[in-house]
């Protein structure tokens, strides 16, 4: 292929596709970073479950991340996104028998990935609650703290400190499975990458700059939880 006509498809413009894929690049970044806090607030409450005391609490725990890990990413997905707005129509025609139900695709991507990350998450979690001793709970109660202070003031910040490493990685898997969205026309990295590719008979090309950019993602990733790693660290030195 001619260097002028990869800068041609590269280029920014009605004759290129790099602000299509500019735009889905902001929909990846945007559907990860909303998929995180939920996923981590989900994953923390499922590894408190898990290492709970109750049976009940810890059976439903383990469920939860047994059925997460278990199911296929894409499976997860599908059944979701064409399963849920069914079971949605039939509530809601209960009540309003013309009403129709449709899901976003960007909500229906959030939500699946933020079910399969806190799974991974919980793990994480979990391994760093059994790495706190018990003895730091019991200095806690000690001093007067309550459960919720002790947890808090005394837990948490040890809490995220171990699990942060773990945590990372957990991260840059959410990073990539965003492109599983792809297939329910979420017009996110690699589904505009894919546009490109059929629409100009271009795959190795657009694919490739997919993949740079994913690898791109990751490396930044990388450098930013390295230095909030090193200032966790610094932190609990001082």
């Amino acid at each position: 292929m001619p260097a002028q006509s990869i800068w041609t498809l590269l280029s920014w413009g009605p004759d290129g596709w790099s602000d299509d894929i500019a735009s889905g690049v902001l929909v990846t970044i945007a559907l990860a970073l909303a998929t995180l806090p939920i996923g981590l607030v989900i994953g923390f409450f499922v590894a408190f479950a898990k290492q709970h005391e109750e049976p009940s609490l810890r059976l439903a725990g383990n469920i939860y991340t047994t059925v997460f890990r278990g199911l296929p990413e894409l499976v997860t997905l599908f059944l979701f996104f064409f399963g849920m707005p069914l079971l949605l129509q039939y509530v809601v025609r209960l009540f309003n028998p013309d009403a129709t139900i449709d899901v976003n695709s960007f909500v229906a991507g959030m939500i699946v990935l933020a079910l399969i990350f806190s799974s991974y998450a919980s793990e994480v979690f979990l391994s760093a609650f059994r790495a706190i001793p018990k003895g730091q709970y019991e200095g806690g109660y000690a001093i007067g703290l309550s459960k919720w202070q002790t947890m808090r003031l005394v837990i948490l910040p040890q809490l995220i400190r171990i699990a942060f490493p773990g945590l990372e990685n957990c991260w840059l898997s959410l990073l990539k499975d965003t492109s599983l969205v792809s297939v329910v026309n979420l017009a996110e990295t690699l589904r505009q990458s894919g546009v490109a590719a059929r629409v100009t008979k271009h795959s190795f090309l657009f694919y490739s700059v997919a993949a740079l950019i994913f690898l791109a993602l990751a490396v930044l990733s990388s450098i930013a939880t390295s230095y909030i790693l090193r200032y966790l660290g610094r932190r609990e030195a001082r």
